[in-house]
């Protein structure tokens, strides 16, 4: 039998390096049980290093300690790139505490799974078969050779996208009168922040300022979108362009539903918020126009706002429930339930509608299994957001529709609100940090996380059909 390096190393050299042993020996089997129980593990860790920064007095403005509740909602917040706040990030925060937070929001760009697939490879120096599934799951890769390239396309891709859009942004903040070092920081900060959806903004009055500005508010719609898609999607669209013949089924789908829930969300809320005065009634039609797009594209996931939620019509509030609930693509730096568990919801009721047995789309055959999946993910998020608004219904006695927007928000990572976050107890906070860590490791890795076992069925009952409907 081969010995293992820790083995055949003289004895200081094991105690040199026993911590390393130790921790590669646990990682292995945590990951050997439950690759998505180690991702939980590796995301909690993350959390609690930056809520352990964000705790220091060089991280607060006025030189105290954060109180822990507040310090932890900011951590989740930032990591699950979500942007709810109790505190101001402009205000409560000084340059070291906005960077600590920056931080947050790039490591928590780079998704749950694949922090611990980086993780697993810094320990051992290599990606195993359980490391590589564990990616593999991350990202949605289709074979085991792909995870390597789809990880480093990851981290490049990430850092190009928001090099190039702070090279936009940056000239602007300097024409507009800002000092370099101050353009650079803005442009570095909101590129961040856009591109994986975070919602976090260095200014204490928002993008208010910039309402009707497209130098600043395209590059950050484009961020957004671009985050918003996938990092599998991207992948394609690095190699086959846009010959649409050569896309997946997986990249179709999510361009196409996400194009659609852009239009849609423009029309929706152009013609609530047409002619109120409180939102964009007072614009000129171009920047009503503008801001109807600007406003679909982060319901969705951004999380910047241009209005005050609290001035939208109760119907635009409803409406930016669902988009919100929705979200992005799968493996990406959005939230909710997933743009292709809608599509194939919606594409298995069209095929039982028409009496099909299959449900097909683009010449291919959804799995059943894949159905199962979107109905476990869309009955659990419905779960969590029923539970939590609940939970704060009775900690908060805001109103209903008050608390639901706050929910929903903080569940599908989106970061939008209607001013809730900043106003509840310290029980309250904890339930939307719940909420926002559930949403961002996505609701089917929890449940595999923290299950005691994977179970393996040996039989088959009969089949019987209950009457339903």
């Amino acid at each position: 039998m081969a010995k293992s390096q820790a083995a055949w190393q003289p004895r200081s050299e094991r105690g040199r390096f026993a911590f390393v042993v130790a921790l590669r020996d646990f990682i292995d089997s945590v990951a050997s049980s439950s690759p998505a129980r180690l991702a939980l593990i590796v995301f909690v860790l993350v959390i609690m290093l930056f809520t352990t920064l964000l705790s220091l007095p060089a991280a607060a403005s006025n030189g105290q300690v954060t109180p822990f509740h507040d310090a932890l909602f900011t951590a989740v917040s930032a990591v699950c790139v979500t942007g709810l706040t109790t505190v101001s990030t402009a205000l409560h925060w000084t340059f070291f505490g906005q960077l600590v937070i920056l931080i947050a929001i790039f490591v928590g760009g780079l998704g749950i799974l694949t922090l611990a697939s980086l993780m697993a490879l810094m320990v051992s120096r290599r990606l195993g078969v359980r490391g590589k599934l564990i990616a593999q799951e991350a990202m949605n890769a289709g074979r085991l050779g792909e995870v390597g390239t789809l990880l480093k396309i990851v981290i490049t891709t990430s850092v190009v996208v928001e090099i190039v859009l702070a090279l936009v942004l940056v000239p602007r903040f300097m024409i507009l009168g800002e000092s370099f070092g101050k353009a650079v920081w803005h442009g570095v900060f909101y590129s961040i922040s856009a591109f994986n959806n975070a919602g976090f903004t260095p200014h204490s009055d928002g993008l208010v300022p910039y309402e009707a500005d497209p130098w600043i508010l395209t590059p950050l719609m484009v961020g957004v979108f671009l985050g918003s898609l996938g990092f599998p999607v991207m992948m394609i669209l690095l190699s086959q362009g846009f010959r649409i013949r050569k896309w997946n089924l997986h990249t179709k789908l999510t361009i196409q539903v996400s194009l659609i829930l852009v239009l849609v969300g423009m029309v929706g809320f152009a013609a609530f918020e047409w002619n109120n005065s409180k939102s964009i009634g007072n614009l000129s039609d171009g920047d009503k126009l503008l801001h109807s797009i600007f406003a679909s594209i982060m319901t969705r996931s951004g999380g910047f706002n241009l209005v005050d939620m609290q001035s939208l019509e109760p119907v635009s509030r409803v409406f930016t429930d669902a988009l919100m609930f929705a979200g992005g693509g799968s493996a990406s730096t959005a939230g909710g339930i997933k743009v292709t568990t809608l599509a194939v919801m919606f594409l298995a009721i069209a095929a039982e509608a028409r009496g099909d047995a299959d449900v097909k789309i683009y010449g291919r055959t959804i799995p059943q299994g894949t159905m199962r999946v979107a109905i476990s993910v869309i009955i659990m998020g419905a779960t969590f957001v029923l539970l939590a608004t609940g939970a704060l219904l009775i900690i908060s006695n805001a109103p209903l529709d008050q608390v639901l927007f706050e929910v929903i928000s903080a569940f599908a990572t989106c970061g939008l609100s209607t001013g809730l976050s900043s106003q509840l107890p310290p029980a309250g906070v904890y339930v939307l940090t719940v909420l926002m860590f559930a949403g961002r490791v996505g609701t089917i890795t929890l449940a595999a996380g923290l299950a005691l076992r994977q179970r393996r069925q040996l039989f088959h009952y009969p089949e019987e059909r209950p009457i339903i409907g």
